[in-house]
Protein backbone atom coordinates (compact mmCIF):
# COMPACT_ATOMS: atom_id res chain seq x y z
CA UNK A 1 0.00 0.00 0.00
CA UNK A 2 1.39 3.68 -0.79
CA UNK A 3 1.70 5.58 2.38
CA UNK A 4 1.59 9.06 3.39
CA UNK A 5 1.27 11.90 5.97
CA UNK A 6 -1.08 14.34 6.63
CA UNK A 7 -1.17 16.78 8.52
CA UNK A 8 -2.77 20.20 9.03
CA UNK A 9 -2.92 23.66 10.80
CA UNK A 10 -0.09 24.18 12.52
CA UNK A 11 -0.61 28.20 12.72
CA UNK A 12 3.17 29.47 12.77
CA UNK A 13 4.08 32.80 14.29
CA UNK A 14 7.53 35.11 14.37
CA UNK A 15 10.00 32.72 15.88
CA UNK A 16 10.30 32.81 19.63
CA UNK A 17 6.64 33.96 19.87
CA UNK A 18 3.74 32.01 22.05
CA UNK A 19 0.19 31.35 20.87
CA UNK A 20 -2.39 30.35 23.21
CA UNK A 21 0.62 29.79 25.50
CA UNK A 22 2.56 27.41 23.62
CA UNK A 23 4.90 28.05 20.51
CA UNK A 24 3.53 26.34 17.71
CA UNK A 25 7.31 26.21 15.87
CA UNK A 26 8.54 23.81 18.46
CA UNK A 27 5.42 21.75 18.52
CA UNK A 28 5.39 21.66 14.63
CA UNK A 29 8.97 20.32 15.12
CA UNK A 30 8.15 17.62 17.06
CA UNK A 31 5.55 16.11 14.94
CA UNK A 32 8.72 16.40 11.87
CA UNK A 33 10.70 14.50 14.78
CA UNK A 34 7.82 11.95 14.99
CA UNK A 35 7.58 11.83 10.86
CA UNK A 36 11.05 11.41 10.25
CA UNK A 37 11.72 8.65 13.20
CA UNK A 38 8.69 6.67 12.31
CA UNK A 39 7.27 7.00 8.97
CA UNK A 40 9.90 8.26 6.48
CA UNK A 41 8.92 5.88 4.56
CA UNK A 42 6.01 7.70 3.13
CA UNK A 43 5.91 8.78 -0.22
CA UNK A 44 4.90 12.31 0.49
CA UNK A 45 3.16 14.32 3.32
CA UNK A 46 0.62 17.09 2.63
CA UNK A 47 -0.37 19.84 5.04
CA UNK A 48 -4.05 21.46 4.44
CA UNK A 49 -3.78 24.52 5.67
CA UNK A 50 -3.54 27.37 7.97
CA UNK A 51 0.00 27.14 7.58
CA UNK A 52 0.76 30.68 9.56
CA UNK A 53 -1.44 31.95 11.71
CA UNK A 54 -1.51 35.78 10.35
CA UNK A 55 0.49 34.80 7.31
CA UNK A 56 4.11 36.41 8.74
CA UNK A 57 6.87 36.49 6.39
CA UNK A 58 9.18 34.56 9.08
CA UNK A 59 6.14 31.40 9.69
CA UNK A 60 6.37 30.64 6.22
CA UNK A 61 10.77 30.82 6.58
CA UNK A 62 9.90 28.51 9.31
CA UNK A 63 7.83 26.47 7.35
CA UNK A 64 10.29 26.33 4.92
CA UNK A 65 13.25 25.02 7.87
CA UNK A 66 11.20 22.58 9.08
CA UNK A 67 9.78 20.93 5.40
CA UNK A 68 13.21 20.84 4.36
CA UNK A 69 14.48 18.23 7.30
CA UNK A 70 11.50 15.59 5.58
CA UNK A 71 13.25 12.91 3.13
CA UNK A 72 9.82 13.20 1.26
CA UNK A 73 7.99 15.56 -0.95
CA UNK A 74 5.73 17.88 1.08
CA UNK A 75 2.87 19.42 -0.75
CA UNK A 76 0.89 22.73 0.40
CA UNK A 77 -2.08 24.62 0.54
CA UNK A 78 -3.87 27.96 1.88
CA UNK A 79 -5.88 28.11 4.61
CA UNK A 80 -7.74 31.20 5.92
CA UNK A 81 -5.08 32.27 8.44
CA UNK A 82 -2.48 32.08 5.34
CA UNK A 83 -1.51 34.99 3.34
CA UNK A 84 -1.28 33.82 -0.18
CA UNK A 85 1.06 36.77 -1.55
CA UNK A 86 3.68 35.66 1.73
CA UNK A 87 3.26 32.02 1.05
CA UNK A 88 4.22 32.44 -2.67
CA UNK A 89 7.83 34.83 -1.97
CA UNK A 90 8.69 31.59 -0.07
CA UNK A 91 7.33 29.12 -1.66
CA UNK A 92 7.79 30.08 -5.51
CA UNK A 93 7.65 26.05 -7.14
CA UNK A 94 4.10 25.53 -5.61
CA UNK A 95 2.41 25.38 -8.70
CA UNK A 96 -0.96 28.17 -8.80
CA UNK A 97 -3.54 28.37 -11.28
CA UNK A 98 -3.88 30.25 -14.53
CA UNK A 99 -5.95 33.17 -11.71
CA UNK A 100 -3.32 33.00 -9.32
CA UNK A 101 -4.77 30.30 -6.94
CA UNK A 102 -2.99 27.44 -5.01
CA UNK A 103 -4.56 24.79 -6.76
CA UNK A 104 -2.23 21.81 -8.58
CA UNK A 105 -2.47 18.28 -9.39
CA UNK A 106 -0.17 15.86 -7.88
CA UNK A 107 -0.06 11.71 -9.04
CA UNK A 108 -0.80 9.90 -5.46
CA UNK A 109 0.15 5.88 -7.21
CA UNK A 110 -3.10 5.46 -9.42
CA UNK A 111 -4.92 8.39 -7.83
CA UNK A 112 -4.64 12.14 -9.05
CA UNK A 113 -4.46 14.09 -6.15
CA UNK A 114 -6.16 17.70 -6.79
CA UNK A 115 -5.02 20.29 -4.09
CA UNK A 116 -8.11 23.32 -3.76
CA UNK A 117 -7.22 26.80 -2.08
CA UNK A 118 -10.10 28.11 0.07
CA UNK A 119 -8.42 31.13 1.06
CA UNK A 120 -9.89 34.56 0.82
CA UNK A 121 -8.31 37.53 1.73
CA UNK A 122 -10.24 39.61 4.66
CA UNK A 123 -12.26 36.38 6.10
CA UNK A 124 -12.19 33.33 7.46
CA UNK A 125 -15.03 32.10 6.21
CA UNK A 126 -13.65 29.64 2.93
CA UNK A 127 -14.46 30.34 -0.92
CA UNK A 128 -14.22 28.52 -3.72
CA UNK A 129 -15.61 30.64 -6.50
CA UNK A 130 -16.48 30.27 -10.34
CA UNK A 131 -12.89 30.16 -11.34
CA UNK A 132 -11.45 27.96 -9.00
CA UNK A 133 -14.18 25.72 -9.71
CA UNK A 134 -13.44 25.92 -13.46
CA UNK A 135 -10.18 24.74 -12.67
CA UNK A 136 -11.26 21.69 -10.94
CA UNK A 137 -14.07 20.57 -13.31
CA UNK A 138 -11.64 20.77 -16.26
CA UNK A 139 -9.13 18.80 -14.31
CA UNK A 140 -12.12 16.06 -13.77
CA UNK A 141 -12.86 15.98 -17.43
CA UNK A 142 -9.77 14.66 -18.33
CA UNK A 143 -10.20 11.51 -17.44
CA UNK A 144 -11.58 8.60 -15.84
CA UNK A 145 -9.38 8.11 -12.76
CA UNK A 146 -10.29 8.29 -8.95
CA UNK A 147 -9.48 11.06 -6.87
CA UNK A 148 -8.10 12.14 -3.79
CA UNK A 149 -9.23 15.85 -3.33
CA UNK A 150 -7.13 18.34 -0.49
CA UNK A 151 -8.80 21.07 1.15
CA UNK A 152 -8.65 23.46 3.70
CA UNK A 153 -12.25 24.35 4.44
CA UNK A 154 -14.86 21.51 4.68
CA UNK A 155 -17.33 21.97 1.56
CA UNK A 156 -20.58 21.33 4.85
CA UNK A 157 -21.65 21.68 7.89
CA UNK A 158 -20.25 19.31 10.66
CA UNK A 159 -22.40 20.18 13.55
CA UNK A 160 -19.89 22.32 15.63
CA UNK A 161 -21.98 25.72 15.19
CA UNK A 162 -19.36 28.16 15.46
CA UNK A 163 -16.97 26.27 13.11
CA UNK A 164 -19.87 25.47 10.83
CA UNK A 165 -20.51 29.67 10.69
CA UNK A 166 -16.95 29.98 9.14
CA UNK A 167 -16.67 26.70 6.77
CA UNK A 168 -17.18 27.37 2.79
CA UNK A 169 -19.76 30.72 2.60
CA UNK A 170 -21.41 28.85 -0.53
CA UNK A 171 -20.44 25.49 -1.79
CA UNK A 172 -22.63 25.75 -5.43
CA UNK A 173 -19.30 25.54 -7.66
CA UNK A 174 -17.98 23.25 -5.77
CA UNK A 175 -21.17 21.09 -5.73
CA UNK A 176 -21.23 22.18 -9.88
CA UNK A 177 -17.88 20.73 -10.95
CA UNK A 178 -17.95 17.50 -8.51
CA UNK A 179 -21.62 16.91 -10.10
CA UNK A 180 -20.89 13.32 -12.05
CA UNK A 181 -17.81 12.82 -10.60
CA UNK A 182 -18.63 11.98 -6.98
CA UNK A 183 -18.06 8.11 -7.15
CA UNK A 184 -14.72 8.76 -8.38
CA UNK A 185 -13.72 11.17 -5.41
CA UNK A 186 -12.28 8.42 -3.42
CA UNK A 187 -11.56 10.33 -0.16
CA UNK A 188 -11.81 14.18 0.84
CA UNK A 189 -8.85 15.45 2.94
CA UNK A 190 -9.33 19.06 5.16
CA UNK A 191 -8.36 20.94 7.91
CA UNK A 192 -9.38 24.31 10.07
CA UNK A 193 -12.13 22.51 12.23
CA UNK A 194 -8.80 20.65 14.65
CA UNK A 195 -10.95 18.00 15.27
CA UNK A 196 -10.98 14.43 14.86
CA UNK A 197 -13.94 13.80 12.52
CA UNK A 198 -14.67 11.34 10.11
CA UNK A 199 -18.15 10.35 7.64
CA UNK A 200 -19.38 10.84 4.01
CA UNK A 201 -20.88 13.51 2.36
CA UNK A 202 -22.56 13.33 -0.94
CA UNK A 203 -21.61 9.20 -0.78
CA UNK A 204 -17.75 10.84 -0.65
CA UNK A 205 -15.58 10.10 2.38
CA UNK A 206 -13.72 12.21 4.47
CA UNK A 207 -11.69 12.94 7.04
CA UNK A 208 -10.07 15.64 9.59
CA UNK A 209 -7.80 15.40 12.66
CA UNK A 210 -6.09 18.19 15.18
CA UNK A 211 -3.39 20.38 14.37
CA UNK A 212 -0.57 20.95 15.77
CA UNK A 213 -0.47 23.31 18.24
CA UNK A 214 -3.95 23.94 19.46
CA UNK A 215 -7.48 21.94 19.12
CA UNK A 216 -11.66 23.01 19.06
CA UNK A 217 -13.30 21.50 21.57
CA UNK A 218 -16.03 19.36 21.07
CA UNK A 219 -19.24 21.56 21.67
CA UNK A 220 -21.99 20.84 19.67
CA UNK A 221 -24.51 23.89 20.97
CA UNK A 222 -24.22 27.68 20.11
CA UNK A 223 -22.03 29.90 21.10
CA UNK A 224 -20.29 33.11 20.44
CA UNK A 225 -16.46 32.18 20.50
CA UNK A 226 -14.60 28.75 19.69
CA UNK A 227 -13.79 27.06 22.97
CA UNK A 228 -10.41 25.89 22.25
CA UNK A 229 -8.27 23.01 24.33
CA UNK A 230 -4.82 21.39 24.23
CA UNK A 231 -5.67 17.92 23.48
CA UNK A 232 -3.49 15.71 22.19
CA UNK A 233 -1.87 17.24 18.84
CA UNK A 234 -2.13 14.50 15.65
CA UNK A 235 -1.11 13.69 12.42
CA UNK A 236 -2.52 11.39 9.61
CA UNK A 237 -0.76 8.00 7.94
CA UNK A 238 -2.89 7.29 4.65
CA UNK A 239 -2.53 4.04 3.41
CA UNK A 240 -4.26 3.79 0.19
CA UNK A 241 -4.44 1.09 -2.48
CA UNK A 242 -6.64 0.15 -5.39
CA UNK A 243 -9.53 -0.91 -2.87
CA UNK A 244 -8.87 0.97 -0.07
CA UNK A 245 -8.39 4.38 1.69
CA UNK A 246 -7.21 4.25 5.74
CA UNK A 247 -6.14 6.81 7.62
CA UNK A 248 -4.80 6.23 11.18
CA UNK A 249 -4.65 9.11 13.48
CA UNK A 250 -1.52 9.27 15.25
CA UNK A 251 -0.98 11.40 18.67
CA UNK A 252 2.35 11.44 18.07
CA UNK A 253 3.35 13.80 21.18
CA UNK A 254 1.29 10.66 23.31
CA UNK A 255 3.74 9.29 26.23
CA UNK A 256 1.40 6.92 27.70
CA UNK A 257 2.88 3.42 28.24
CA UNK A 258 2.82 0.84 25.69
CA UNK A 259 3.00 -2.83 26.19
CA UNK A 260 2.42 -6.44 24.54
CA UNK A 261 -1.28 -7.48 24.87
CA UNK A 262 -1.15 -10.90 26.31
CA UNK A 263 -3.92 -13.74 25.75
Amino acid sequence: MLKFIHITDIHLVEQGRALYGHDPGKRFERCIDSVIAEHADAAFCVITGDLAHVGHPDAYRQLSEQCARLPIPVHLILGNHDSRTNFRERFPRVPVDNNGFVQYEQAIGNFRGLFLDTNEPGTHCGVFCEKRANWLAQRLAQDDAPVLLFMHHPAFHLGIPVMDRIGLVDNGWLLTALKGHEHRIKHLFFGHIHRPISGTWRGIPFSTLRGTNHQVALHLRESEDILGSFEPPQYGVVLIDEESVIVHLHDFSDRSEKFWLGA
